[in-house]
């Protein structure tokens, strides 16, 4: 399996990018207890560095991680030693009986495998509605397009104590796929080491995603923007 986030990129995305993932947290935990979920299995999709893993377990849910990076998941392992992570495709990875799903940071448009595309996300939502428990829930996010007007892009660069992150954003509206640019530099003793990646993604409608969800059998509501959740019908 090609190595997406690499050792330098899965150091700098644990220690620089937490904050969605950990801002994240609390509200996942309120849509579990509102949804009378207070224990079981909680499969966490694409589940990065486990700092949503860590959250769940503190509240007593038992957690299965997965993510594609090996790099990530070492950390993860590291960080949360009582929960399971597995390094696989969210996209083929069996999914066991549980009581809620979740896949936090735009997981489900990232481009990793090659035949990930509209019917994929549907086989996967309709896997994981036959995996979850009555009244059970899948929590996630999703980027949707428009994000950078067609022919133009959006370059920053976020920075740490031994670490430099530069993105370069460029959207093919017709397409729906946001490609970044990625050069990280990440200082190694006395040097700095440098990295290039190029991610893709594929950008979802909500409404779109909305319709396909109800369809395979969900009932939808969304909390934010970018956050939406789906329950199980009984």
């Amino acid at each position: 399996m090609k190595e997406w986030y690499k050792e330098d990129f899965a150091y700098i995305h644990d220690v620089g990018y937490s904050d969605y993932a950990l801002k994240s947290a609390p509200g996942i935990l309120e849509i579990l207890a509102q949804n009378s979920i207070l224990e079981g299995l909680v499969v966490d999709l694409g589940c990065g560095s486990g700092l949503s893993a860590l959250e769940l377990t503190k509240a007593h849910y038992q957690v299965l991680g997965v993510d594609i990076s090996e790099s990530l998941v070492a950390i993860a392992r590291t960080r949360v030693p009582s929960a399971e992570f597995r390094v696989e495709s969210l996209f083929k990875i069996d999914i066991p009986f549980c009581h809620a799903v979740i896949s936090i940071g735009e997981c489900l448009n990232y481009l990793f495998d090659s035949d990930n595309n509209c019917q994929t996300l549907i086989q996967l939502f309709e896997r994981i509605y036959n995996a979850l428990a009555p009244r059970g829930v899948f929590i996630f996010d999703v980027a949707e397009p428009d994000q950078v007007i067609e022919g133009n892009k959006i370059k920053n660069f976020t920075e740490g104590e031994d670490w430099l992150v530069l993105i370069e954003k460029e959207e093919d509206q017709a397409q729906a796929i946001l490609s970044r640019r990625i050069i990280t530099l990440r200082k190694v003793e006395e040097y700095y080491r440098r990295d290039d990646k190029l991610h893709y993604l594929r950008l979802y409608k909500a409404a779109d995603l909305t319709e396909k969800l109800r369809q395979v059998g969900f009932t939808v509501w969304s909390t934010s923007k970018l956050l939406s959740v789906s329950s199980k019908n009984c």
